[in-house]
């Protein structure tokens, strides 16, 4: 029997304490299970915005998605995340992954480094974090026991090892960044490549006890009558796809109610997927569509 689904929000646009704690409630409301902050330069600062929500609300569980390990240092996000964990009355989800935006660590003055060299940083970043905070030393201490849910999303084969070893979330973008860019454009991939990824993920997850839990950042999400013309304005952004092509990504649902419904469900069917996050803008259109699937 599959999981029950989890659905998540990425809140991405800085706002004064009322707005922020409005669209916390807002989002609370709305039936999300997490409410989730990026770890990006120009967004809100995830820990203090994190513990901003946690006030605001009182059901949701609330998340890094993702922290950017090469922002920080592990003793020092040691200390966040013990004392967000106890801010937010045990209710944090920790998520990590490697930065993929050059252009921030070059502003931040920070290495960016190659692919190798950040999953090998994300790698002793949760060892040394998991040391440090399962220590009955370390203060603060966390809530939660025996940890924090740790989140890793990434798509690479060295990523998805590391996933199945340290995570109790696998979270997948269904989008690799563009080559050559600075800035984090990313280009979607298509829905036999998530598969295979997915795929492969499993198989080297096979030893664990409990079943993982699998998430998928949905980009778009679009209710409308007509599907095609819906998609059509987004065809510049990803040159060399079709209409047809834009509808197959996992990263997209659109179309009415019931066909998104069917969409959410198929992701489910197909990939294991029980865990989604959306877009603060797709926040509100995607609520309905939360609310027909619970239970299925």
């Amino acid at each position: 029997m599959p999981r029950p689904f989890r659905f998540g929000v990425n809140l991405i646009e800085p706002a004064s304490v009322e707005e922020w704690r409005a669209k916390c409630r807002r989002a609370e409301e709305l039936g999300y299970d997490v409410i989730l902050v990026p770890d990006h330069l120009g967004m809100p600062a995830p820990f203090p915005a994190l513990v901003a929500a946690a006030q605001a609300t009182e059901r949701p569980r609330v998340g890094t998605f993702t922290l950017n390990a090469g922002f920080w240092n592990p003793t020092l996000l040691a200390r966040e995340v013990a004392t967000a964990d106890a801010l937010t009355g045990g209710r944090l989800e920790l998520g990590l992954g490697t930065g993929y935006v050059r252009g921030e660590h070059e502003t931040a003055g920070l290495p960016f480094g190659s692919p190798g060299e950040r999953v090998d940083h994300l790698r002793r970043t949760v060892e040394e974090l998991g040391r440090l905070l399962d220590s009955g030393e370390h203060r603060p201490q966390t809530v939660q026991r025996p940890r924090v849910p740790l989140l890793i999303g990434g798509n690479g084969d060295r990523m998805l090892r590391l996933s199945a070893e340290h995570a109790d979330i696998a979270a997948f973008t269904g989008a690799r960044t563009a080559a050559g860019s600075t800035t984090g454009q990313l280009t979607p991939i298509t829905a036999d490549e998530l598969e295979e990824r997915v795929a492969r993920y499993l198989r080297f997850a096979e030893h664990r006890e409990v079943p993982p839990e699998l998430n998928l950042l949905v980009q778009m999400v679009i209710g409308t009558e007509d599907r095609e013309a819906a998609v059509r304005p987004f065809l510049e952004h990803v040159p060399g796809m079709t209409v047809d092509q834009v509808l197959r990504l996992p990263v997209c649902l659109v179309g009415t109610l019931d066909e998104l419904a069917e969409q959410v469900l198929a992701r489910r069917e197909r990939y294991g997927f029980t865990y989604l996050t959306v877009l603060e803008p797709c926040m509100e259109v995607f609520a309905p569509v939360m609310a027909r699937v619970r239970g299925a």
